[in-house]
């Protein structure tokens, strides 16, 4: 996420090290850096002069602390200036409302908004216990109903049926009576998008809005559209008093200009973002944490809620007590862990996490591949159980049939091992220390190129 800024403002720090002091000449070029880095990610104009002048004015003449270099007091000084861009706090859903509390979905057709009302309702459900009614009121795309229908079967929430033939209007009124009939504490309301701004378009959701009179009126909005984004919620914002933004598809953003936009431009916080297709994949959206990851200083916080809440705890506390009796690690541990990184989004997410991302080579993160895991699955599974607990007797037969039997190459299976290898010493790091030591360990393994399909000596499968 956001690769491209993080590139360019980590190169653009290291420029300033071994400087004393930061002052008006030193930070000139670093500054100009910066305002071409933003113009380059499309964030909005304004936004960039902005904050090109309240950076200047913050750091022309600070003297640098003694625990600090110039480039990390220049880091402190973005960082803190891109946090008061982006909202300085996480915002969180006002609920307090007789139930139910109704949430109006709006955006353009495309940006992903039937399935942000599907991990809206998730989320609602898993992270407030709150009990979920979904229902579509965009009669002018059948498919659309029938996609949130299969999607509140797939995250188990209430879903109202409503069809082409009835008035947006009166399907609302049908599903508010509903929702209160069944005592459910939020209503969300997916409404029809187009393909661009349109008065017509306008008009339906205004009357909608003053039917419902909704506690959240949220903007769906594609990241990867750039400050068109922001222009477009800018639309929505006349139109509509809208109450905050879910920023969609962030993780294919690799610019971050809507991000850096929405908030100025609208006047109104990003409450969420969606970090891929999955139904749980939908993020509070944390300004500082945000912030820390495009300056590549990572988000262990995100990180660690991640693993608190999609490890498996029971898989992960058998593994360690094996670890801990000196049972080692085998391949069948292997397979486990490479499920339950996938299951926290896959290697991609969680080195987008960690912290030093900044420090490797340009285009290190990008080449990271999820797709390998996979593929190291199949090759594993393509062993026997003996061969997975004691993988020292593969020998040359034995390997020449798990490749025919995966579709592999040897030397694709002799990286595996390697790989396997390297994870043993991580799992020693686990032993007495948790989590905490894991991700320790993980973050040591980065700086060697330790991350499967991340290049090094790791699996590239063709």
């Amino acid at each position: 996420m956001f690769d491209n800024l993080t590139e360019r403002f980590s190169s653009t720090f290291r420029k300033l090290s071994g400087k004393s002091t930061l002052t008006e000449n030193n930070i000139s070029e670093a500054l100009r850096e910066v305002r071409r880095t933003l113009l380059e990610a499309d964030v909005a104009l304004p936004v960039v002069k902005e904050f090109i002048e309240r950076v200047t004015l913050r750091a022309v003449g600070q003297e640098v602390s003694k625990s600090l270099s110039p480039g990390q007091a220049f880091i402190k000084i973005v960082q803190a200036e891109l946090e008061q861009l982006m909202g300085s706090s996480n915002e969180e859903l006002d609920l307090k409302a007789v139930p139910p509390a109704i949430v109006l979905m709006a955006g353009l057709q495309g940006a992903g908004k039937t399935t942000s009302v599907a991990k809206l309702a998730l989320w609602l459900k898993n992270h407030s216990k709150k009990s979920v009614m979904v229902v579509s009121a965009d009669v002018y795309r059948p498919a659309a109903i029938k996609q949130l229908e299969t999607l509140a079967r797939d995250v188990e929430v209430d879903f109202f049926p409503s069809a082409v033939e009835q008035l947006p209007q009166q399907i609302v009124r049908d599903a508010v009576a509903e929702a209160k009939r069944k005592f459910v504490d939020v209503l969300i309301v997916d409404t029809a998008g187009r393909l661009a701004i349109d008065d017509k378009m306008m008009d339906e959701i205004r009357q909608l809005h003053q039917i419902l009179n909704p506690v959240e009126t949220l903007f769906v909005v594609d990241a990867m559209t750039g400050q068109d984004a922001a222009n477009t919620a800018k639309a929505f914002n006349d139109a509509l008093p809208l109450t905050g933004v879910i920023l969609t598809k962030a993780d294919g953003d690799a610019r971050g200009g809507a991000a850096l936009s929405v908030r100025h431009v609208t006047g109104k916080p990003i409450k969420f973002i969606g970090m891929g297709e999955k139904t749980d994949a939908l993020e509070a959206f944390y300004p500082d944490r945000i912030a820390s990851r495009i300056l590549g200083m990572g988000d262990m916080l995100s990180l660690i809620e991640d693993a608190e809440k999609k490890v498996d705890k029971q898989q992960a506390e058998k593994l360690a007590r094996k670890i801990k009796r000196g049972k080692g690690f085998d391949l069948e541990d292997f397979k486990g862990q490479l499920q339950q990184m996938q299951n926290m989004g896959g290697i991609g997410s969680i080195v987008d996490k960690l912290p030093g991302m900044g420090a490797l080579p340009p285009g290190a993160a990008a080449m990271v591949d999820d797709s390998q895991f996979k593929r190291m699955e199949v090759i594993i599974n393509s062993m026997t159980m003996r061969e997975r607990v004691n993988p020292d007797i593969l020998n040359g037969s034995r390997k020449r049939r798990i490749t025919q039997g995966s579709g592999t190459q040897i030397q694709d299976l002799n990286r595996l091992l390697k790989q396997h290898k390297q994870m043993q010493k991580v799992m020693k790091k686990m032993k007495g220390g948790g989590m905490a030591n894991l991700m320790r360990g993980m973050g040591g393994l980065q700086g060697r190129g330790g991350f499967p399909g991340a290049g090094g000596n790791f699996p590239r499968f063709k």
